[in-house]
């Protein structure tokens, strides 16, 4: 009898081997390469020169699981170039991270406990081949362009430069499969602490009661904010046109701006600045306050200056942060104080606008100069900054997560919770362990 159990334990058990982590792992990369491409297509990348479409579409995968592609150039002997790119696709990123995760779980739902060595093991076979998914698309992700000089200089300074320059970019392939483990490692932990339905190992189960709810919120706050950003750029490319620029940036940045926005909406600044021929897709507001000679301040003042409409974002974000809050009162145990669902909220959203500050961040610079003295311009110098005022924002978000913790936790008492316990009404006897239901 113990051996049967046994065995029928051990069957019971959802696979996870080699197969199912292959699975997780090609329906991610994959749906990050088509994503990827749809909005490279969208944004006219395929007519780059020499077949650069495939090596550009790897590019901006490896970017989007973390990596790190290096720009490089060459000039000629007297004129030198400087190039760095430092961006977050963070639609391409979200795309990855949800198919992965859904793949990573798909084995482990319908089980309460799962051992340590267990987890560690499914998580390593992931891991291995996403580092072969990696080393692929870092392999591909290199492609040099040979520019005009004329074009560049202007027609000022191109006999300087004796021959046309070249400019290129390859994945840093060391620092990707680095970085690429850690955004698996953060998408996978991600996964199990989200999930209520992923088994956790036995010393572990303490932590979901307060953890789980929270991290729920915050994903699904973000995944409204998205869900918000898709119907606003489908109402724009059917009232104002640009079809292909709309999708474009639908494909390839819209968390980037949803995600800014719902910053900005609590109150954080960012500085920021746009420079030359290179720009940000975002609205055309944006692009205004950000297009000045030195560093500009974005937030919702600046922001109201050029459209007073942009102070309507407080409202949308006080209501999504209050769903959200209501959201994790909800699904925490009803014996859960206010005050502690006061601290929860503000931690996770503390955390989740930590996020958003490290990864919507953009630094982007090309220019040429001569024997090392400054930029020569031409057509293709310039800069393009966007990085947050820190510690502000994390003191808005944590205020914003104390006060809708509070009041989300309030509303919640009005629903049943899970452990919650129904007194029976006056005058009527509970039923025994014998009565009927």
């Amino acid at each position: 009898m113990n051996v049967r159990a046994s065995n029928d334990d051990n069957s019971a058990r959802p696979p996870h081997g080699w197969r199912q982590a292959l699975l997780a792992v090609l329906t991610g990369v994959l749906a990050m390469v088509v994503t990827a491409a749809l909005g490279l297509w969208a944004a006219g990348a395929t007519g780059l020169p020499g077949g650069a479409f495939p090596a550009v579409v790897a590019a901006v995968v490896v970017m989007a699981a973390g990596g790190s592609v290096g720009l490089s150039g060459d000039a000629g002997s007297l004129v030198g170039t400087q190039a760095d790119l430092s961006v977050l696709p963070l639609s391409v990123t979200l795309v990855g991270a949800l198919l992965v995760a859904r793949g990573f779980l798909r084995p482990l739902h319908h089980r309460a406990v799962a051992e340590a060595r267990e987890l560690a093991g499914w998580a390593g076979r992931v891991a291995a081949l996403w580092i072969v998914a990696l080393l692929v698309l870092s392999l591909v992700a290199r492609h040099t362009f040979t520019l005009s000089a004329e074009d560049l200089t202007g027609g000022g300074a191109g006999d300087l430069l004796g021959e046309d320059p070249r400019i290129g970019f390859r994945a840093e392939i060391p620092l990707t499969l680095v970085l690429g483990l850690l955004w698996l490692a953060g998408v996978l932990v991600l996964a199990l602490i989200v999930s209520r339905g992923a088994p956790l190992p036995a010393r572990l189960l303490r932590f979901q009661e307060a953890v789980r709810p929270a991290a729920f919120a915050m994903v699904a706050l973000l995944l409204a904010c998205v869900a918000l950003g898709v119907i606003a750029g489908i109402v724009v490319m059917i009232t104002r046109g640009h079809p292909a620029e709309t999708a474009a940036v639908l494909l390839l940045g819209l968390p980037n701006l949803v995600w800014l926005a719902l910053t900005l909406g609590l109150g954080a600044s960012w500085e920021g600045k746009v420079e030359g021929p290179f720009g940000l897709p975002v609205p055309q507001v944006l692009d205004t306050v950000l297009r000045t000679p030195d560093l500009s301040t974005l937030n919702l003042s600046t922001l109201a200056e050029q459209d007073g409409r942009v102070r309507w974002l407080v409202v949308v974000v006080a209501v999504l942060v209050s769903a959200a809050a209501f959201l994790m009162a909800a699904r925490s145990p009803a014996r859960t104080r206010l005050w502690q669902h006061a601290v929860h909220m503000a931690v996770a959203l503390t955390l989740t606008v930590l996020f958003i500050c490290l990864a919507a961040r953009i630094s982007a610079h090309y220019g040429l100069s001569l024997l090392g003295l400054g930029d020569l311009g031409g057509a293709l110098g310039g800069e393009v900054a966007l990085r947050p005022r820190l510690w502000t924002a994390l003191g808005f978000a944590a205020l914003w997560g104390l006060v809708t913790g509070f009041l989300g936790g309030l509303a919640a008492t009005r629903v049943h919770r899970r452990g919650e316990v129904v007194e029976p009404e006056p005058g009527r006897r509970p039923p025994g362990p014998g009565a009927d239901a």
